[in-house]
């Protein structure tokens, strides 16, 4: 495996060209993560077309690293302004904004960066060590059955941390059930709650669902404490956890990376219920759980280490079956089939160059988070 990663190494920064598409991967990636609204899928459908042109290794390589780096880039707006830059950081956004009121914002952001690295970084590495054992026991054990059985153990997470009491959580969660029924039936085609509006045959997406209930009323709140004088503007500063600080959260980052690691090997889970579910079972396995939403480092902790352990996992089902584990693995489909590849198993044995150049962009792309803010 080591001599594979340093050839991959040396063939990707071998080459000016693939050392281009690598950096702006990575600013590109966090800088429209950490815009609302736009994310990094924006990014990437803009830049599917223009793949064409690339090498498939070059092309890949590009959305790893985006996928990376705008995972993490959503975390700095949700810890300063409570406006997560994607569903991924809304977690983020429970004890990191807390933490922004609290003067503590640089601390938030530091363990934002170093958690997202150390989740990216083991991500990738156990990636490169175990994409195929790790496939085919996936394929050959989990089943409908248990994808809904781990859905519905998201719903029972995402309760648990919606509200000070399970009810209202509750009530959260249905809710949110309720809004996702809305647009086309999938199965008869029968439009469901849409009102007449043909604007809402196809639902409501989930990034304008996310902007609606984190920013809109941040807005006004922020808008009132300015109007009354209390407004006082959140500073961007870096004060890393200290040693102590990461060995009594060793367990949440540890709990976290396999949660997230777990969550993004499954088609279809990915990254924003693995931040959930990191943040639920640090929730569920605390002494003090009434410190959660009230500034808990540990929160931001594992949020971030879980939905970045997750950037990793994903492209096992895609690199070793063929099925995109998300959003943004569904685009790197789109660059191989540009290319006249098929994702699968046999592009181990078709392009293993290409395979392991992806596996080292996505290495450096995690570890160069540490040096992005």
């Amino acid at each position: 495996m080591i001599d594979n990663f340093l050839a991959g190494s040396l063939a990707l920064f071998g080459d000016p060209f693939s050392i281009l598409i690598f950096v702006f991967g990575v600013v590109g990636g966090m800088l429209f993560g950490a815009i609302p609204g736009v994310s990094m899928l924006t990014l990437a459908a803009i830049l599917l077309p223009f793949t064409a042109n690339f090498d498939p290794a070059q092309g890949v390589m590009l959305f790893a690293v985006i996928y990376c780096t705008g995972t993490y880039g959503g975390a700095i707006t949700a810890i300063l302004f409570n406006i997560p830059g994607a569903p991924e950081n809304a977690p983020t956004a429970f004890d990191g904004y807390p933490m922004t009121r609290n003067g503590q914002s640089g601390k938030a952001v530091g363990a934002a960066v170093l958690c997202s690295a150390i989740g990216g970084v083991t991500s990738a590495v156990v990636m490169m060590a175990a994409t195929e054992p790790l496939a085919n026991w996936a394929i050959s054990n989990i089943g409908p059955p248990e994808i809904f059985a781990l859905v519905f153990f998201g719903l029972a997470v995402a309760s648990s941390v919606g509200g000070r009491t399970l009810w209202k959580g509750w009530i959260s969660v249905l809710c949110g059930l309720l809004i996702a029924t809305i647009g086309q039936d999938p199965v008869g085609g029968i439009n469901r709650y849409n009102f007449g509006f043909a604007d809402l045959a196809a639902g409501i997406a989930f990034v304008p669902a996310i902007l609606g209930f984190f920013a809109v009323s941040e807005i006004f709140v922020q808008a009132e404490k300015k109007a009354i004088g209390k407004y006082v503007a959140p500073e961007l500063s870096l004060d890393f956890p200290t040693i102590l600080e990461l060995w009594i959260n060793k367990i949440a980052v540890v709990r976290s990376i396999i949660v997230g690691f777990f969550c993004g090997i499954l088609p279809g889970i990915g990254a924003t219920l693995a931040a959930f579910m990191g943040y639920g079972e640090a929730v569920r396995w605390s002494k003090n759980k009434e410190e959660f939403g009230k500034g808990k480092l540990e929160g931001v902790i594992s949020s971030e280490t879980a939905n970045n352990a997750a950037t990793g996992a994903a492209m096992i089902p895609l690199l070793a079956l063929g099925l995109p584990g998300g959003a943004m693995t569904a685009l790197m489909v789109g660059v191989f089939q540009m290319h006249d590849l098929e994702p699968g198993p046999m592009v181990f044995y078709n392009s293993p160059d290409l395979i392991w150049i992806v596996f080292a962009a996505m290495f450096y792309a995690n570890l160069s988070i540490l040096f992005m803010v």
